[in-house]
């Protein structure tokens, strides 16, 4: 069976469609700034990458957005657009469609919210939905009703790898007669006090006042992250139910692995990040040599970043084009994974690899894409992801099959020849 991706929908630091967010990746803006949402001083954490100018009542209907916090309110966003793109009703059996969107903040701005309420004027000031909108499956459930999806629905918390994890579990949906799986990742865990302190105890993020030098991964100057708030959910079919009822496929997901390496931090010496990423390979039947490029986890931690480093060095000896998009905009926890996703399939259909902003340096033995967007042959992308807890993951997105066809190729040459998409 193959799984495809024909759907897309993605809410980001650059806006709330996937138009805004590939035309940012594309040109390589930086758009790392002051976190605005309440006052930072104390924190040793000031940056973030926030989606700008969002208003849940422009997007939603008023009960949704009264009921939901913003991490959820952006999946609902993306899903809609996924939906809309993959062209997909459930009018026939809502129980064949299904969900699985990741968290691993959840709804904390809510959550704080209510508690607020409660310490300040008492239990009877605290609303309905605090039971439900702080819960990490709350973007899966409410996606589930507004959409009226009736299939498998589902969380999982595994930080950064979530939405590469959601494809697997997806997969495993679709071959038990599942007809499509909404498969993704949602954060906003910038909205409130209590939600950054939570991240500043992993002492992982970056301290940096400089939005251009704040998220350096593979560079001397690395020290940790920015975080970032986002979510990006794709429509995934089997290939024949899609052409079936005439969706056009955008990307395949050809494989996906994950492991488990450590209890408490990030897998050390990147050994299940090696190994994920090899097993996903292997279940993709693709051999190193014809990956074209790489969205690499990026940590941004010295030690990781070395660690990554040697990975690609030893899966890649001969070389591989390695991109990192989300050092423009941050880290966003399950979020970053499922816009790596969406960057991975707008790379494959425009032929295009988006750059690593702020990145400027050479890293001895990467082919880092650094600077402009990279114009070059690609038929398969590797995602890499790594999360707090030691939860690894990897995933194979190839060209849909015509697109193997020598007769619709791109007819762009192997070499790497560089462009500047700027403007």
């Amino acid at each position: 069976m193959s799984m495809v991706i024909t759907g897309l929908g993605t809410v980001s630091p650059a806006g709330t469609t996937t138009a805004e967010y590939w035309e940012a990746i594309r040109e390589g803006r930086s758009l790392i700034g002051p976190i605005p949402d309440f006052d930072t001083d104390g924190f040793p954490v000031r940056l973030g990458g926030k989606v700008p100018g969002f208003r849940a009542r422009e997007h939603l209907e008023g009960k949704y957005a009264v009921q939901t916090d913003a991490f959820t309110q952006f999946a609902l966003v993306a899903a809609d657009e996924a939906m809309t793109d993959a062209r997909l009703t459930i009018d026939r059996d809502p129980f064949s469609v299904g969900a699985l969107i990741c968290s691993y903040a959840g709804g904390v701005e809510f959550g704080q919210r209510e508690i607020a309420a409660l310490w300040s004027k008492g239990p009877d000031h605290v609303g309905p939905y605090q039971s439900i909108a702080w819960f990490y499956a709350a973007s899966t459930g409410q996606v589930s009703i507004r959409g009226g999806l009736k299939g498998m629905c589902g969380v999982l918390v595994t930080d950064e790898p979530g939405m590469l994890d959601a494809l697997g579990q997806s997969e495993q949906a679709l071959r038990r007669g599942t007809s499509a799986m909404l498969a993704g990742g949602s954060e906003a865990p910038l909205g409130s006090p209590f939600s950054l302190a939570c991240q500043v105890g992993t002492e992982l993020l970056s301290g940096s006042d400089d939005p251009a030098s704040a998220y350096v991964p593979f560079t001397e100057q690395a020290r940790g992250y920015v975080p970032a708030e986002g979510a990006a959910i794709v429509v995934v079919e089997d290939e024949e139910t899609a052409a079936a009822r005439g969706a056009r496929p955008r990307a395949v997901v050809a494989g996906q692995a994950s492991t488990f390496s450590d209890v408490g931090g990030f897998d050390p010496g990147g050994e299940g990040l090696r190994r994920a990423a090899r097993e996903a390979l292997r279940r993709a039947e693709i051999s190193p040599d014809r990956v074209d490029v790489v969205f690499a986890d990026a940590l941004g931690v010295p030690k990781a970043d070395a660690d990554e480093v040697a990975l690609l060095r030893g899966l890649f000896p001969d070389g591989v084009a390695v991109t990192a998009p989300k050092t423009g905009f941050g880290r966003a926890y399950a979020g970053a994974s499922a816009l790596d996703v969406s960057a991975a399939v707008l790379t494959l259909e425009h032929q295009i690899i988006p750059p690593t902003p702020n990145v400027h340096t050479t890293v001895s033995g990467l082919d880092l894409v650094a600077g402009v967007a990279r114009r070059t042959r690609v038929e398969t992308a590797l995602v890499l992801s790594r999360g707090l807890g030691g939860t690894n993951s990897a995933a194979v997105l190839t060209l849909p099959a015509p697109h193997h066809d020598t007769d619709h190729r791109p007819q762009i040459p192997r070499e790497r020849a560089e462009e500047d998409h700027h403007g």
